[in-house]
């Protein structure tokens, strides 16, 4: 209990006489005084969770992470089911929104006193990446618990522990009697691990996320191995990119220049020389995995196929080469293309080059996409001190290195935090024996329970005036 608490209390149970002014108070206005100050402190303070509770979050975090929605074929309408009754089991409003026909979204709603003030959006994705079940210690889908309180489950880190912990935050706020100021909706989304364009994607672009009036929104994060919580303000934006080049077919003994092969081997010796200059700045510390060009060779298609494999005296004419590029906000993006056409695919060596998916690195107003994560933005410091007062710390603000379905928001201008509450974790999303500490995810509930309280609460004189008029 906090110290000016137990003082405040003492001063009932003890009033001096110059404090009160003389005047006594009864055992039984002391004893109400007492008990309103013990239910003011706990609810200020957020009641620890009993053993029972715990297991039950636990359960029901188990229960989310045992429904297989991985691709190719994620099962959406089982994960939607099973959202809607934890719902319903809240008294949240909720509504199953399909812009892509099997592939629901699911929107839920806690309508805020003052629903004139922008809203808080708490976004999750219920699809996971497939899984290679026989290299895992327990099937990726059983959610299993180990010895050491570990639940082994793909999408515990990526990202169903966020999801479910935002509605575990609700039931303990609800619990404790807190009514929001603003209106808090809760996003289950498809799609987030390919692209999240049939997810947030279609919901941005929608009707009901305009009369929604989102203010400020939380996504997923990554876990920290450190004790320090890590958020993101930003992220790289992916640039799919295929190189193709061309050349006349020869004989595979013949030595000539300007081969098809010749031609792409070059672009990925200039590919990976740029590579190795961006991954030095991280391996001296000078920046950071976030700060940096990403450039990684995902795959090399040439040769003429044989029924036994490919034709081994004959050399191709045409060869491609396709890259995953990940571009930090910060970076310029036009000096990165002029090094793709003149470097990388040069047309004098008969090169051309196409963009399978590429994400702008600014938002609508012509800005780099990032959330100011300093003392400029008031959300930022809700933030930091909401993680505070949960007895959580969050480490030095970074860009995400790969991509989220915050860069959507983010676009729009609306201030994004990528926060997920795994501390003293190994990174494992995406990996082998994905695994989240039971211990863990209880304490990223009280963390959440402290962030949605504090930004639920938040009261912005500008808003307020723009609300009156």
């Amino acid at each position: 209990m906090a110290p000016s608490v137990i003082y405040q209390i003492d001063r009932f149970i003890h009033p001096s006489m110059a404090e009160r002014g003389n005047e006594d108070l009864s055992s039984a206005s002391r004893l109400l005084l007492l008990v309103l100050f013990l239910l003011s402190a706990a609810e200020a303070e957020g009641a620890a969770f009993t053993a029972a509770e715990a297991d039950a979050a636990i359960s029901r975090f188990q229960e989310y992470l045992r429904i297989d929605t991985a691709h190719p074929s994620p099962d959406y309408a089982a994960a939607a089911a099973f959202l809607r009754s934890q719902a319903d089991s809240l008294s949240l409003q909720h509504e199953t929104l399909e812009f892509v026909a099997g592939k629901p979204l699911l929107l839920l709603k806690w309508p805020g006193r003052r629903p004139s003030l922008p809203s808080l959006l708490l976004n999750s994705h219920t699809d996971v990446v497939p899984a290679e079940p026989h290299k895992w210690v327990h099937p990726p889908f059983s959610a299993a618990l180990g010895p050491e309180g570990n639940i082994y489950a793909r999408g515990s880190q990526d990202m169903k522990c966020v999801g479910i912990q935002y509605l575990e935050a609700i039931r303990r706020l609800k619990a404790a009697r807190f009514v929001p100021d603003r209106t808090i909706y809760i996003s289950f989304v498809p799609d987030e691990e390919i692209g999240g364009t049939d997810g947030v994607g279609a919901l941005v672009a929608s009707d009901t996320f305009k009369q929604m009036r989102v203010g400020v929104v939380l996504d997923e994060g990554l876990a920290s191995p450190r004790p320090e919580y890590r958020v993101f303000y930003g992220e790289r934006c992916p640039w799919w990119l295929v190189i193709r080049a061309q050349g006349a077919p020869g004989h595979g003994a013949k030595l000539y220049d300007g081969s098809a092969m010749e031609n792409v081997m070059k672009s990925v010796e200039a590919v990976r020389r740029y590579r190795a200059a961006q991954f030095d700045l991280v391996k001296t510390g000078t920046k950071v995995e976030g700060e940096v060009v990403s450039v990684n060779l995902v795959y090399l298609k040439a040769g003429t196929p044989s029924p036994t494999g490919f034709v081994m005296n004959l050399q191709p004419s045409e060869a491609e080469v396709g890259l995953d590029i990940r571009v930090p906000p910060n970076t310029d993006p036009k000096a990165l293309e002029k090094r793709i056409a003149e470097e990388w695919a040069p047309s004098s060596r008969n090169m051309t080059y196409e963009f399978k998916h590429k994400v702008s690195v600014y938002d609508v107003f012509g800005k780099p996409a990032i959330t100011a994560a300093d003392r400029s933005n008031s959300w930022w410091i809700l933030l930091e001190e909401a993680v505070k007062e949960a007895n959580g710390k969050l480490s030095k603000p970074e860009i995400f290195p790969a991509s989220t379905d915050a860069r959507f928001f983010r676009e729009l201008g609306i201030p994004a935090f990528g926060f997920s509450p795994m501390a003293n974790t190994p990174i494992l999303l995406h990996d082998h024996n994905e695994f989240l500490n039971k211990e863990e995810y209880v304490k990223g509930v009280t963390i959440y329970e402290s962030i949605i309280k504090a930004f639920a609460s938040y009261k912005d004189e500008v808003e307020e005036s723009r609300a009156e008029l």
